[in-house]
C-alpha cells in the first residue's frame, strides 16, 4: 500500500470533553490523510473517545515535542501535519498543504483565529499571522505542516518543555521560508479564558521574551502551568 501524502499528528492530555467532536470534523481527510493519536498519559477517557475516529493511537512521554516526535516516528506521510488537540482545520486543509507543497514550499503554517466571546482575541489572532508573517516563525496553534524528509534532516522538534514551536522553526527557516496560507485554523481561546485574556497575553509576551534571551525551557513551562508526566 503506497503511504499517504499527509499525516496529521495530534498530541493529547486529558482532552475526554472535547477530543470526539475534534476528531470527528477530521474524518472527511482520512482518504487522504492518515490521523494519529499521540497521548501523554491522559487519565480521562480521551483514549476510549478517540480510539474509533483515528487510525493509530500511540503512548508517549508527556510533553508535546515528545508526543509529536513520537507520532512522526510512526507516521508514514510524506507530508507532516501537527494538530494541537484544541485546533480545528479549515475545510481546504488538504488542498491547500497539498497545493503550496506543489508549488515548492517545504513547510507553512495555516493563519489562526481564536475562538471566544472576548473582543481582544481578534486582535490577538491577527496579530499572531501579522508576528509569523513577518517572523518565519509559526507556533503551533497554526497547525504547522512540513515534508517529512526536511523534518528529519533538522532534527525533529527540539526535546524541551515549552517554545517547540518557536524552535522548530528557527530549524526549518535555515532551508526556507515558510507559506503562510491565509485559510484559519481556529484554536480554542479556553485558556485565555479561564485565565484571563490581558494577563495571558502579557504572561505568553514575558515568556517569549525571556526565551529569546536564553531562558531555560523547562522552567517557562512551570511558569506556564506544565508538569512532567509521572510513570
Amino acid at each position: 500500500m503506497p503511504a499517504p501524502f499527509l499525516s496529521v499528528i495530534i498530541p493529547t492530555l486529558n482532552e475526554g470533553a472535547q477530543i470526539r467532536s475534534r476528531l470527528n470534523a477530521l474524518q472527511a481527510l482520512r482518504g487522504r490523510a492518515t490521523l494519529l493519536l499521540v497521548d501523554g498519559g491522559s487519565d480521562d477517557d480521551t483514549v476510549e473517545q478517540a480510539l474509533p475516529l483515528v487510525d493509530q493511537l500511540i503512548d508517549a512521554p508527556r510533553g508535546r515535542a515528545l508526543q509529536m516526535n513520537a507520532g512522526a516516528a510512526a507516521s508514514r506521510g510524506e507530508v507532516l501535519l501537527f494538530l494541537h488537540a484544541d485546533t480545528s482545520l479549515p475545510a481546504s486543509a488538504a488542498g491547500d498543504i497539498e497545493a503550496a507543497i506543489d508549488a515548492g514550499a517545504q513547510w507553512g503554517r495555516f493563519d489562526v483565529r481564536i475562538e471566544g466571546t472576548h473582543r481582544l482575541l481578534l486582535l490577538v489572532a491577527r496579530l499572531m499571522n501579522w508576528r509569523s508573517r513577518r517572523s518565519q516563525i509559526a507556533t503551533g496553534d497554526q497547525a504547522i505542516f512540513v515534508r517529512r524528509d526536511l523534518f528529519e534532516r533538522v532534527g525533529g522538534y527540539p526535546e524541551q518543555a515549552l517554545m517547540e514551536d518557536i524552535a522548530l522553526c528557527r530549524r526549518l527557516k535555515r532551508f526556507a521560508a515558510p507559506a503562510c496560507l491565509r485559510a484559519c485554523a481556529v484554536t480554542s481561546g479556553r485558556r485565555w479564558e479561564k485565565h484571563g485574556v490581558l494577563p495571558t497575553i502579557v504572561l505568553m509576551w514575558r515568556l517569549r521574551a525571556a526565551y529569546f534571551f536564553g531562558a531555560d525551557p523547562d522552567q517557562l513551562a512551570v511558569r506556564y502551568g506544565y508538569a512532567p508526566r509521572q510513570r
